[in-house]
């Protein structure tokens, strides 16, 4: 019998920018296979230092990853939109892609591998602020 090996693990840091000065915390999605929330199954928040905030995902299995990000200006805990959908605060998505509306998945994927990978998401307006 062959020993047993330990599993593949891999951490992410995320580099979130273009946060508004006492906008309220960053919230942060690693999503797998999807953009919607079925998909984005860890997260976390933290409050913003100099127009910045750093998150670190530990212990993740290789594979193809996106993240997703918004400013949660009024501490609800959700990203507030319009009667049409339009997002009403900060939001951005990592990989490039268009502001105009939600990226696919292909748009925003990268690839996870061992020790792990760093990416940066901008945030962004997608109307004016009100």
């Amino acid at each position: 019998m062959l020993p047993a090996l330990p599993a593949a693990a891999a951490s992410l840091q995320v580099e979130v920018d273009g946060i508004e000065p006492g906008g309220g915390p960053v919230r942060v999605a690693l999503c797998q296979g999807g953009l919607s929330e079925p998909f984005c199954t860890r997260g976390d928040a933290a409050t913003a230092s100099g127009g910045r905030a750093l998150f670190t995902f530990r212990d993740l299995s290789p594979g193809p990853y996106a993240v997703a990000a918004f400013q949660d200006t009024n501490g609800n805990g959700q990203l507030d939109r319009t009667g049409l959908g339009l997002p009403l605060e900060p939001y951005g998505f990592s990989g490039a892609v268009a502001r105009r509306a939600r990226p696919d998945f292909s748009d925003a994927v990268f690839a996870l591998q061992e020790p792990g990978v760093s990416v940066r998401v901008r945030l962004a307006r997608a109307l004016p602020r009100r």
